[in-house]
C-alpha cells in the first residue's frame, strides 16, 4: 500500500490531457491500487491518475463507500471513454480531493454508458446512473485536462 501525494489547485498537471495506456501491466495495477488507497485515506468516492502526479487514463472510484458506510466496492477503468450521455440532467454540488474546501454546483448526465478496460485487460461497459454516472464524469473530465470548477 503506498499512499500517494495529491496533486492540488494550480498543479499544472489538473490542466492537461491523459496518454491511453498501452498496456496493462503490473506497473498499472501498482498505480490502480495506490490511487484507490490514496481515496480512501483521503475520504474521497473517485480519483484520476493525473490527481497523483501520472498522465495516465486511469481513474477509480467507489460509490458504494459513502452512500453503504464503508463497504468497499472499488472500481478501476483504464481508458474510459464515455459513449452515450442521457438526455436528462441533474444539478449536483460536487467537491474535488484536488480542491479542498471548494464546492460547487455542476450540471451533468443523470445516465451515461462508458466503454473501459477492467484491471485484468478486459473491455467493459457499464451502464451508470445516479452518483455513479456524477462521478465518472467528474473523474474523465480530470483525464481530458478539465476541473469542476471550469464547469457550469
Amino acid at each position: 500500500m503506498a499512499i500517494r501525494q495529491i496533486r492540488l489547485k494550480g498543479d499544472e498537471i489538473l490542466s492537461k490531457k491523459a496518454k491511453p495506456i498501452e498496456k496493462v501491466d503490473e506497473k498499472i495495477k501498482e498505480l490502480a491500487q495506490d490511487m484507490l488507497d490514496t481515496m480512501y485515506q483521503n475520504d474521497g468516492i473517485g480519483l484520476a491518475a493525473c490527481q497523483v502526479g501520472m498522465l495516465k487514463d486511469l481513474i477509480v472510484y467507489d460509490v458504494a463507500y459513502v452512500e453503504e458506510n464503508g463497504t468497499k466496492e472499488p472500481v478501476v477503468m483504464i481508458n474510459p471513454k464515455i459513449k452515450s450521455r442521457s438526455k436528462n440532467m441533474v444539478v449536483v454540488e460536487e467537491g474535488c480531493l484536488s480542491f479542498p474546501d471548494e464546492f460547487k454546483e455542476v450540471t451533468r448526465h443523470e445516465k451515461v454508458t462508458v466503454e473501459y478496460l477492467d484491471i485484468d485487460g478486459n473491455k467493459k461497459v457499464k451502464h451508470a446512473k445516479g452518483m455513479e454516472a456524477i462521478v465518472i464524469q467528474h473523474e474523465t473530465d480530470h483525464t481530458e485536462g478539465i476541473t469542476f470548477v471550469e464547469r457550469d
